[in-house]
């Protein structure tokens, strides 16, 4: 009989341990919130990647730009186009049970590289909050700009993410004349990115901000500045103006999200007085991306640059103040993975 309670004793001793053992591992592998994010989606392609992009359970998709190509002032078009993503079975799938935010870029907005002079941007931006299913009523549709923000409230914390314009108000860029690069950086204290409006709304949303983690979204890169192309940096006054505001505001975990270049790379800077590193995570593209890429200077990139269709994945964990990067391609396969630790 002693032999016999024995056996029980530890057998359910065992079951114990398996029990707390499995509980954390469980625990381990979960993710408080999951934010999915891509950029460069040319509509009359077939994504093959919404299907892998829906196995990481996202609980919000946000567009980074150039939605789609239509790169037109034809608002019926425009129309056109956005109508055949919407209804692309693997985008439905996937935007129909959890929210979308968006920004857009050139291609979705106008013309090529296109900012405050494109001449049919009120119309566009109507265009595309229809895209969005934004209410008639909504400020949105009175404000010039497509900035806006929300919050996302959990049970451990909340996140706000922050969606900038980087194409309403953005005045012009300077063309190079030295190399073969396309545009050379603005005379320091000339032109802007986001226009005065929206640095007060911008101002107003971080430093009034009291959620565990801030992610602001932008169309083009804000770090990476060397290649040439369109950047934060062919505007460094600008540069400095947001690192400057990130400070001041004492927003927690800020963190920027950008597409645009058809590759797919981190980007990390540290701020002066800020706590935390500054990381520019850039996803691009969805349906296509630059296969040819061989070199191109970064002196914030960390690792490598992703040359393949890719999607971005955030996963938070409010316990530790960690948000996990990473960026996932066809089958869903793990492409490249940082890990940030937040004050």
């Amino acid at each position: 009989m002693k032999n016999f309670l024995k056996i029980c004793f530890f057998s359910i001793l065992l079951l114990l341990i398996s029990c707390s053992t499995i509980k954390k591992v469980v625990h381990q592998e979960e993710n408080d919130f999951t934010i999915a994010f891509g950029s460069c989606n040319k509509q009359n392609i077939k994504n093959i990647l919404w299907k892998e992009i829906i196995k990481n359970k996202p609980n919000l998709w946000i567009w980074g730009g150039d939605n789609i190509y239509a790169d037109t002032h034809d608002m019926n078009k425009l129309k056109k186009d956005y109508a055949t993503l919407k209804n692309q079975k693997g985008y439905v799938s996937l935007t129909n049970n959890i929210p979308v935010m968006a920004t857009w870029d050139d291609h979705d907005y106008g013309k090529n590289d296109s900012g405050i002079e494109s001449p049919t941007k009120k119309e566009a931006q109507q265009v595309f909050l229809n895209f969005l299913n934004i209410d008639s009523t909504s400020q949105r549709r009175k404000q010039e700009g497509i900035y806006n923000s929300k919050n996302f409230k959990t049970k451990k914390g909340s996140i706000k993410v922050i969606i900038l314009d980087t194409r309403y108000f953005r005045t012009a860029l300077t063309k190079s004349t030295k190399n073969s690069k396309r545009f050379m950086p603005n005379v320091f204290g000339s032109g802007t990115v986001l226009g005065a409006t929206q640095w007060q709304w911008l101002t107003n949303e971080l430093e009034n901000s009291k959620a565990d983690f801030n992610i602001v979204v932008s169309s083009i890169q804000v770090l990476a500045a060397e290649h040439g192309f369109e950047t934060w940096g062919n505007f460094p006054h600008e540069v400095e103006k947001l690192k400057k505001l990130i400070v001041k505001s004492n927003a927690k975990g800020v963190l920027l999200l950008s597409g645009d270049r058809h590759i797919s790379e981190f980007s990390k800077t540290t701020v002066a007085k800020l706590s935390f590193p500054l990381i520019d995570f850039t996803s691009s593209g969805l349906t296509h991306a630059y296969k040819g890429f061989t070199n191109e200077k970064n002196k914030y990139r960390v690792k490598g640059v992703v040359s393949e269709i890719s999607f971005g994945i955030l996963k938070f964990d409010f316990e530790t103040h960690k948000i996990t990067m990473q960026m996932r391609g066809k089958n869903n396969k793990l492409l490249q993975e940082l890990f940030q630790v937040y004050p």
